[in-house]
């Protein structure tokens, strides 16, 4: 299967919510993974530390082609889990993430329904206002000579672009990210700015968060 390289929704590092409904606790833990190893790891670890819970639930997206989706109902009635919470994750349009709902039986049934609509409010409510956007960036390669430096500082601050590093040798050697959308125009204005005097070299493809 193929990673996909375009921008994409997910969330940024792991987060954590909890409700209790009808007194069974429902504790939500999600994370950014980049792989079903991933995923499968995460699950794992949160598995363990609450191996003492009734269920743990789970469901992830991975970003590839096609999408990988897996979901588990562990023991919760056939669909009343882990589906409902990988369409919270669908209709999220949210991927390379992994969702695990535990539940600590409060002693009260729940019904199908209540199931369904608990282990879709613990998906929901942990990702609410933490979806972000991973997007391509370009790491590129700036070489120049000492006495364009400064203008060239001046523009990547005003113009808000990240310096990874800079090396001083006989010339300035300078590594930035730039985003697709705006390599073309910043190539150009750099160019215009040095009177030609830099060299602008694409060296590979970072995926980085963005809003």
């Amino acid at each position: 299967m193929e990673n996909i390289s375009k921008a994409y929704k997910t969330v940024k590092g792991e987060i954590k919510s909890e409700f209790i409904e009808q007194k069974s606790i429902f504790i939500s833990n999600i994370s950014h993974v980049e792989s079903e190893d991933d995923a499968n790891k995460f699950i794992e670890e949160i598995s363990e530390k609450y191996k003492d819970a009734t269920h743990n639930c789970t469901a992830f997206i991975i970003n590839t082609n096609p999408l990988i989706k897996r979901y588990n109902d562990d023991g919760e009635p056939t669909g009343s889990a882990g589906l409902p919470m990988l369409s919270v994750l669908e209709k999220n349009d949210v991927k390379n993430i992994v969702a695990v709902v535990t539940r600590y039986f409060g002693g009260k049934l729940l019904g199908k329904g209540g199931l369904i609509r608990s282990y879709s409010k613990g998906v929901s409510e942990c990702l609410n206002n933490k979806i972000i956007y991973k997007r391509p960036f370009f790491v590129v390669e700036l070489i120049h000579s000492y006495n364009v430096l400064g203008q060239i500082e001046n523009y990547l601050n005003e113009n808000k672009i990240y310096i990874i590093d800079k090396d001083f040798t006989d010339k300035v050697k300078m590594n930035i990210y730039l985003s697709e959308e705006s390599y073309d125009k910043t190539s150009e204005d750099l160019i215009n700015l040095t009177s030609g005097e830099i060299s602008i070299i694409k060296i590979k493809t970072e995926m980085l968060y963005s809003k």
